[in-house]
């Protein structure tokens, strides 16, 4: 996209009621954790609220001093933010919406990376291969367990621990189960082999072939007893190799070289038997944007615990040692007291005898799920699901079979093989598109507005922008580079009446008069039941084998 001046993107965050050192919801909490972590100056932020809430100063005490920030109320809203949940990030032309806590976050990375390409310690939050929460919630566990679902809990338990002691959220217990899973990162076997040598010296110090068959057999047995120990040991988590190569990874500088290759019985050492690598921060070994969203919540969680929080932290030895060793980070002591948060000093956690971690050449649970490979996809498999779940449906010729559109009379940015196709698949997507377009088209009416769920590239919706222009088209698509590519392709035709929003589709609440949704059976399925349209119609638009291997349909709602 092109370069961006300062204050050419306006951040709308909710400010639902506060205290006097929190500002809920949580999410807007993170938000500004954020931009006070990465100095984040270029982004014009607003709070968006009721009057009651607004002209009360005590707000002030939970945002950032260094970031300037202004009282909206909700009828001030852009219009294409009131289609949004916040937080919402807008661009100056008022048509490109980011909407949801993790597009947020990480195009606040991105800018502060952007403005200033030295931020090393920023960058590195969007973890390897910069894909750090970049996977939706809706098909991420992950994602969804830290976007919503600690948030969430944490918000319940403070309203509901008034003055009363309340049993730890489950979701706070299913991440302290998480930081008990063995680590999983790149390079892992050269850095588990290193920890296996370690192991076999701090242990008895005898050479390293009995050492490493004790530690094996240790881990094999059981596991904890061989960590147990080494903890119990003064310098055991300042010299453990895990939190030696997250450290050197902050202080940018490059994990220690070897001096010499490991001895031949390391080398011989199946993976399967390799020592697993613990947690140091919350998705291994390094400090991630997960990080940065998890410690607001759990700080305020830990804090409303009070007097009493001993007991509750003796099931969450993982979690408490987490919550220390992220304020060593450099830079988040600071971002948090610039944001009116007063870390907690924890006492040290108690040797924890709770869930194993488990090598990842473990075998996995006998009873767990297994892809069918007799699947086929397309809309017969989706009607049977709807059946069985009492939403009836039947199959009836297309509507309009005849109907084509004249492409050589288009411009060519509307044409598909704009969005990056090969001529083949573009002749394809054509293809798909009268079948879609003609059913649009006749039910579309002046004024309406018509979304493009999951829209890729804009296929779709940038015909639809095209020819109805008595139309309001929105684009609704997760994955930012798709979105960039269709809004490029609709400044090149003049397109002023469709918006682009990147979010997931929990993000979009915004009415509509038609839907449109091209994908396979089971997002179809999904979003049905989800849905309260009176109307569905379900249309086999082609049957690409060579390109995805199932049939694809298209989702109508009207």
């Amino acid at each position: 996209m092109k370069n961006k001046s300062i204050h050419d993107e306006c951040l709308y965050l909710e400010l639902s009621h506060h205290t006097q050192d929190r500002i809920f919801p949580l999410h807007t909490s993170i938000v500004l954790f954020l931009m006070s972590y990465c100095d984040t100056t270029s982004i014009k932020v607003f709070l968006v609220s009721n009057e009651d809430v607004a002209g009360s100063p005590l707000w002030k005490n939970g945002a950032p001093a260094n970031i300037p920030i202004n009282i909206l109320s909700q009828q001030e809203l852009p219009p294409v933010v009131r289609s949004c949940r916040l937080p919402a990030l807008v661009e100056k032309d008022g048509n490109f919406c980011r909407a949801g806590l993790a597009v947020v976050l990480r195009y606040i990375i991105q800018r502060t990376c952007d403005a200033d390409c030295n931020r090393k310690d920023v960058s590195e939050l969007l973890g390897f291969k910069k894909t750090c929460l970049k996977a939706c919630a809706e098909v991420s566990q992950w994602t969804r367990l830290c976007e919503i679902g600690i948030p969430l809990a944490v918000e319940g338990f403070l309203r509901n621990s008034c003055g009363q002691r309340a049993a730890i959220p489950p979701e706070i217990l299913h991440l302290e189960h998480k930081l008990g899973e063995p680590v999983r990162v790149h390079n892992d076997d050269k850095i588990r082999r290193q920890k296996l040598q370690l192991l076999s010296k701090e242990k008895n110090k005898e050479p390293v072939e009995k050492g490493s068959e004790r530690s094996l057999r240790c881990y094999s047995e059981g596991g904890a007893d061989t960590t147990r120990d080494l903890k119990e040991n003064e310098d055991a988590e300042m010299t453990s190799l895990e939190l030696r190569t997250a450290l050197s990874k902050l202080t940018v500088e490059q994990v220690p070289a070897v001096t010499s290759r490991e001895q031949s019985c390391i080398r011989k050492v199946k993976t399967t038997d390799l020592p697993p690598l613990e947690h140091v921060f919350a998705e291994g070994l390094y400090f991630t944007l997960t990080d940065v969203v998890l410690l607001p919540c759990l700080h305020y969680f830990f804090v409303s615990l009070g007097d009493c929080r001993d007991e509750p932290l003796k099931d969450l030895p993982l979690l408490s040692r987490w919550y220390q060793r992220v304020q060593e980070v450099s830079g988040v002591k600071k971002a948090a007291a610039n944001c009116g948060i007063h870390l907690l000093n924890l006492p040290a956690p108690l040797p924890s005898c709770g869930v194993p971690i488990r090598s990842s050449g473990d075998p996995k649970d006998d009873n767990a799920k297994t892809t069918d490979l007799h699947f086929r996809g397309g809309p017969r498999p989706t009607m049977n699901k709807l059946e069985e779940n009492g939403i009836s449906a039947k199959f009836t010729p297309h509507p309009y079979p005849s109907w084509s559109l004249d492409w050589s009379s288009l411009p060519v940015a509307v044409n598909p093989t704009e969005g990056k196709l090969s001529s083949e698949r573009a002749l394809r997507k054509q293809q798909q598109l009268d079948n879609i377009i003609s059913i649009v088209t006749k039910l579309a009416k002046p004024g309406d507005t018509i979304v493009d769920f999951c829209s890729g590239g804009g296929h779709v919706g940038i015909v639809l922008a095209h020819t109805l222009s008595f139309c309001q088209v929105i684009l609704v698509e997760n994955k930012e580079e798709s979105l960039v590519r269709a809004k490029d392709r609709c400044d090149d035709l003049g397109l002023n009446n469709i918006w682009f929003v990147q979010a997931n589709l929990d993000y979009f609440t915004g009415p509509f008069e038609i839907g449109k949704l091209l994908s396979q059976d089971s997002l179809l399925y999904a979003f049905v039941l989800k849905s309260s349209w009176p109307e569905v119609l379900l249309v086999e638009v082609s049957c690409d084998q060579s390109d995805r291997g199932v049939e694809v349909a298209a989702l109508i709602l009207f």
